[in-house]
């Protein structure tokens, strides 16, 4: 079945005011959820007194899960380490402290300590703060160090060495430490589908970082912070910082960021998407490819021209206003590994390293692998889950929200073909049983036989500007609430921009419904697709959108109503309104 997708925005804009809005912490290879769990969990109690304290002459021992795990037959065949359970989804590197007193304890102090007086650097030259008398009756928040070791971009095995001073914003106040906190990231689609134009159109797609981006933004709160730990001024010990800018931590702190840069494009010229406001574009004199486009992530910039020259004029105005580290040709953004064949018109994204440190962090990498991500027989429901104490003490064990954490984040960014499995698994994150375990190992050795798997865009195909959609549901598969799930997926240049897979939200009552559903729901992503790739300046005619129910092709061709159809939400109607106004099929 092929929709055809032309003038239908009222179709879309409550769909988009229903969205989630996007995280904005800033990612650090989006683990930034790492630093958050530290932050609340961790304390450097340097405003404590130095008083000894009883000590327990008590043998120490594991806490007792661990017990039942080492004696557990139901976990025998799980290749981790106890070590490895950290409660944290994401992988994380080893050798970072959690504090300032570990950080001086590490046997690269020197290290941290050079970071750390970069940081303050930092901060002083922007103005963050200025020290004061600390005001009566005025509320007071901490700080805290966070430590990261970062790859080499140059490739080579030595790490870099990062430490950020965060403010505990968990003790802000709202109303009185702050107000509005909501800022956009660009969205994940939109980051693939300027891959897949620098494909298409051989476009210069360069990469930027801004040093210590939350530092630009001006607050329009009163905050007073306590000075950073190991870093107080001699002789001012009791003078407290009064915060200028913002600073890392702070609730507002991406919100006024945002609005910082957001004011400064506007003023070069740039004007930003109505799809996606983290897309900034600007009118050049170029008949191939007539748009300077920079796609902001937090602090991460992607640039795109066809002529070098714009892009370095773009670097330019914005080395002007803020600090830049300027990264070249794009090689790496948000964790995904970018590679190029500028010769063939081929750009392929993956994460070929990601998959490995998540293999070699469950121990999988020398497991047995499979060709599917997730056999048939694996029939999972709410029944398999733990009912008595000694089950779910067993399985309290395993680290089930760690990996499905980490392969999430995979399926997020380049690997559609486990969006199915992952929309499986992911509905036990709560009270997983082993059934629901073994299929998340099932899905590890599906990756450790696809390593690099990923993207890719080919510039060179005949359709390759042409935007394709396919989708399909099954009917009354969840054992659960008998429920279906919606599956999509749209691609561009040959290679994939947005797919999804998930549970629909009603009961389907036929298999015509659920299609029917999954049909609507594609065809709003369609229509944001399709008005994007033109804002953009791709001219890709219409949306052909696939499925293989004829029973939905009939439905959305002729506007039947009849006794059993007449049950459908109204706005699953949409699909036929696209295909009847588009005059297309």
């Amino acid at each position: 079945m092929d929709i055809t997708v032309r003038e239908f925005d009222h179709y879309i804009t409550n769909d988009l005011s229903q969205e989630e809005a996007p995280v904005h912490q800033k990612h650090e290879e989006l683990e930034r959820i790492i630093i958050d769990v530290h932050i609340a969990i961790v304390s450097d109690n340097r405003d404590q007194p130095e008083t000894s304290t009883r000590r327990s002459h008590r043998a120490s021992r594991a806490p007792e899960r661990f017990g039942v795990w080492a004696n557990s037959s139901i976990l025998e065949d799980c290749d981790f380490d106890i070590e490895d359970r950290d409660g944290i989804a994401l992988i994380l590197e080893e050798g970072e402290p959690s504090s300032y007193r570990e950080a001086q304890a590490s046997v690269n102090k020197l290290e941290w300590n050079t970071a750390m007086e970069r940081e303050i650097e930092s901060l002083i030259e922007n103005n963050t703060w200025e020290l004061v008398e600390s005001p009566t009756n005025q509320r007071m928040i901490d700080s805290k160090w966070v430590y990261k070791l970062k790859d080499n971009p140059g490739g080579d095995e030595a790490k870099i060495f990062k430490a950020r001073l965060v403010a505990r914003g968990f003790t802000q106040e709202k109303g009185v430490d702050y107000n509005k906190v909501f800022s956009p990231v660009a969205k994940y689609a939109t980051i693939r589908l300027v891959c897949a134009l620098a494909a298409i159109f051989d476009l210069v797609m360069d990469q930027m970082d801004v040093v210590t981006a939350f530092l630009y933004g001006y607050l329009e709160e009163e905050i007073y912070m306590r000075q950073p730990v190991g870093f107080e001024v001699k002789g001012k010990e009791r003078l407290v910082c009064r915060l200028l800018k913002s600073l890392y931590g702070l609730k507002q702190a991406p919100r006024q960021w945002n609005t910082r840069f957001d004011q400064f494009m506007k003023a070069q010229g740039f004007f930003w998407s109505v799809y996606d406001p983290c897309v900034y574009m600007k009118k050049v004199n170029d008949e191939t490819f007539n748009l300077i486009i920079l796609v902001l992530y937090v602090d991460d910039m992607l640039i795109l021209a066809k002529n070098q020259s714009d892009v370095d004029e773009c670097k330019s105005k914005l080395k002007s206003a803020f600090k830049m580290k300027d990264m070249g040709e794009s090689k790496r953004i948000l964790g995904m590994e970018i590679h190029r064949d500028h010769e063939q018109k081929k750009l392929w994204l993956s994460q070929g390293k990601y998959v490995r440190r998540i293999l070699d962090r469950f121990n999988m990498m020398d497991s047995k692998g499979v060709w599917t991500p997730l056999a048939a027989h694996f029939k999972l429901s709410a029944a398999q889950c733990p009912t008595d104490a000694v089950e779910k003490g067993n399985m309290s064990c395993v680290p089930y929200e760690q990996a499905v954490g980490s392969l999430m984040y995979l399926m997020v960014c380049t690997r559609p073909d486990i969006a199915f499995a992952m929309g499986k698994v992911s509905r036990y994150m709560s009270n997983p049983g082993k059934v629901h375990w073994e299929a998340v190992k099932w899905i590890l050795r599906y990756l450790k036989s696809t390593l690099d798997y990923g993207l890719l865009f080919d510039g060179l195909l005949d359709n390759a500007k042409s935007l394709f959609g396919y989708v399909d549901a099954d009917y009354g598969q969840d054992l659960d609430k008998r429920r279906s799930t919606t599956g999509y997926v749209f691609t561009l240049g040959g290679g994939s921009i947005s797919w999804r897979s998930t549970l629909q939200k009603c009961v389907a009552q036929s298999t015509t419904e659920a299609e029917y559903v999954a049909a609507a729901e594609a065809a709003k992503e369609a229509i944001w697709l399709d008005r994007l790739i033109m804002e953009m300046g791709l001219k890709h005619g219409v949306v052909n959108l696939h499925s293989d129910s004829h029973s939905i092709l009939h439905l959305a061709a002729n506007q039947v109503m009849g006794s059993r159809v007449k049950h459908i939400d109204i706005r699953r109607h949409c699909a036929t309104m696209q295909v009847v106004h588009g005059e297309h099929m």
